[in-house]
């Protein structure tokens, strides 16, 4: 086939999910000529899976990607059809934001975002292989012969490589919802070595609105105070959609333990690790013999059409099965399925062969993104794209790369976990996974974040301006509520009125500042406002952030001992030439894995599998003997 250049870019994106749309724009908004390519415009932002944004550990996620200038967070405030923040009911470490979305103009709004960006060309076009020269990435060829070439790339291929779906007996290649596999891309990314795994996902059915009896089912409304995602709105306002709980049964049960040899799972035809935090229902059924029910939430797949998804119950049981086990389920007795449900295998890659950067360790120039680096979910791989895509800029301009560690964002979290310890299966960021997560809350990831935004060039002027007085407004009130005090004549109604303690008139402490009011855990920064006349306009964003701050003061004080402590091992540089089999008292299989992965830090070296806390002493008394040295 005759080849021929049709552009030259400073990157390419392969790919036009999550991963690919936040790494096409952050290069773009930072000024690099970026061509990004999707196998079909279609696949754009789709939502192939749930329509959502959003929930546990994963609006962590989505406030930092915003925080740092990317585009999830300001998509889903303009096209949400619900609203809920998750986890109220513990602690402000965990709260969680989580959106139904309106799938259909998700795709839409981050398409026109993507079309409007003015250094960003989209094409659609199915990359069949990389051009390398001199080991780096320099560019990508297409399945009509069309040559681009760059100075880097980006990976962001989601589940589209080598795609094969599964329902039943059936098996076929595809790629999501129905759209093309990259076959021959897949075939090259494997002859160039690269460690290439298969793993695998699902999806449920999707069903017709009007064949549903919700009577039989339990309505979940929405927030009556919506909450938004970015923290360039203050308030949003919007008429919700109501989503829907149901439950499985023993029939339900029944129907598919009596059809587990009809399973693509079960009949060894899947061949992918698939994701142990959102197994299939035949998978539940089977690992959780005893439970007599499974819940599953009945959503909205937008506002112009009838289908609803049916989360918590993917398959790759045959259509017949699916049709029968929906119909044992209260309220579904006599649904009409548009879409069965199915399972997906495609390849990934080894993140243990990705640098801290997401740039490859053995092709320079070639970085990783999204669902290819073995995670999950529409957030962890825009998360992954947006920093694909910060660090592909930074490479091209001799910079060094653009790190977040495990003390500044569930971002570094995530990138940490998989390019440090892999992962064995599809992996899930959850808040258990960070260990100062009283710091990375949601509503603080603009204070965390946003001045890093700014200096990488990413966060623009005007969203710039708004966190510099947000920070200023929360830290100026924090120090009046210091100073402001109140007798307990003047409190005292109001704190009765609240169910806590009344001050005591004691002539020892005649006053109380408003700030120590503000520490007890039944009083809100609202509920002082009548005792409190001197108290300034804040948004909700300000209040969030400072309430949390004065009233978990004394945890926040200690986890931050944790982050010096832990901030120290990390300031403990390994150079890249270290060979480690050279190091006397190292164990093989630590000086193994330290040589293969080559840490940046003592820190980064004491979370490698197989290496142990006494490998981690001899490491130190290594650096210590150098030092000396020197």
């Amino acid at each position: 086939m005759e080849k021929f250049l049709m552009g030259e870019y400073d990157i390419i994106v392969i790919g036009a999910g999550h991963a690919g749309c936040e790494a096409g724009l952050a290069a773009a908004r930072m000024g690099k000529k970026t061509l990004m390519l999707s196998i079909n415009l279609e696949a754009v932002a789709m939502m192939p899976c749930n329509p959502s944004i959003g929930g546990t550990g994963k609006g962590h996620l989505v406030r930092e990607i915003d925080a740092l200038g990317g585009q999830m967070g300001i998509n889903i405030d303009k096209t949400f059809i619900q609203s809920r923040m998750l986890n109220t009911a513990k602690g402000p470490a965990v709260h969680s934001l989580r959106a139904q979305a309106d799938k259909t103009r998700y795709h839409l709004e981050m398409k026109k975002t993507i079309e409007m960006e003015p250094l960003l060309d989209m094409k659609q076009g199915e990359v069949v292989d990389l051009i390398l020269e001199d080991g780096k990435a320099c560019g990508v060829v297409l399945r009509t012969g069309a040559v681009y070439r760059s100075r880097a790339v980006i990976l962001a291929t989601g589940t589209f490589l080598a795609g094969k779906i599964f329902i039943g007996e059936s098996v076929y290649d595809s790629g999501p919802n129905g759209l093309a596999p990259s076959v021959e891309l897949a075939e090259r990314l494997r002859e160039y070595g690269l460690p290439i795994r298969r793993f695998k996902t699902g999806t449920p059915a999707r069903v017709l609105a009007q064949s549903l009896d919700y009577d039989k089912m339990i309505p979940q409304d929405g927030d009556s105070e919506i909450v938004p995602f970015s923290f360039m709105n203050d308030e949003l306002e919007k008429d919700q959609i109501r989503c829907w709980l149901t439950y499985t049964n023993e029939k339900t049960h029944d129907v598919i333990r009596a059809n587990f040899h009809r399973s693509a799972l079960f009949g060894g035809k899947i061949e992918g690790v698939g994701p142990r935090y959102c197994p299939s229902i035949e998978d539940k059924v089977n690992r959780f013999a005893d439970r007599k029910r499974h819940q599953l939430f009945i959503e909205p797949e937008g506002l112009d059409t009838d289908e609803m998804y049916i989360q918590g119950m993917s398959s790759s049981l045959p259509e017949d099965v699916q049709q029968a086990f929906y119909e044992t389920i209260e309220g579904l007795e006599n649904l009409k399925i548009v879409r069965p449900a199915y399972a997906i295998e495609y390849d990934c890659i080894d993140p243990l062969d990705l640098k801290i950067s997401l740039e490859n360790r053995t092709i320079e120039n070639l970085f990783c993104s999204g669902q290819f680096n073995g995670s999950s979910g529409y957030e962890e791989a825009a998360a992954q794209g947006l920093m694909a895509g910060i660090n592909a800029v930074l490479k091209l301009d001799g910079k060094e790369p653009f790190v977040l560690d495990r003390s500044q964002a569930y971002i570094g979290v995530l990138l940490d976990d998989l390019v440090t310890k892999g992962t064995n299966e599809p992996y899930r960021i959850m808040t258990s996974r960070a260990e100062y997560r009283l710091m990375l809350r949601q509503d603080n990831a603009d204070l965390r974040l946003t001045e890093l935004g700014h200096e990488v060039g990413l966060v623009k002027e005007d969203r710039y301006r708004r966190f510099l007085e947000k920070k200023a407004a929360v830290e100026k009130e924090t120090q009046r509520l210091q100073h402001a005090v109140v007798s307990p004549e003047k409190a005292n109604p109001l704190l009765e009125k609240l169910g806590t303690a009344p001050l005591k008139s004691a002539q020892s402490l005649p006053a109380q500042s408003l700030l120590e009011l503000l520490r007890r855990p039944e009083i809100t920064y609202d509920n002082i406002a009548p005792i409190d006349p001197d108290r300034p306009e804040l948004s909700r964003h300000q209040k969030t952030s400072m309430e949390v701050e004065i009233k978990y003061g004394g945890y926040i004080q200690k986890q931050l001992a944790q982050i010096e402590k832990f901030k120290r091992l990390e300031g403990k540089k390994l150079s890249s030439d270290i060979d480690y089999s050279k190091i006397d008292g190292l164990r093989i299989e630590a000086r193994q894995k330290l040589n293969d992965h080559k840490p940046l830090s003592v820190g980064q070296a004491s979370r490698i599998s197989g290496v142990s806390p006494a490998d981690i002493n001899v490491l130190l008394i290594h650096l210590e003997k150098n030092s000396r040295r020197k």
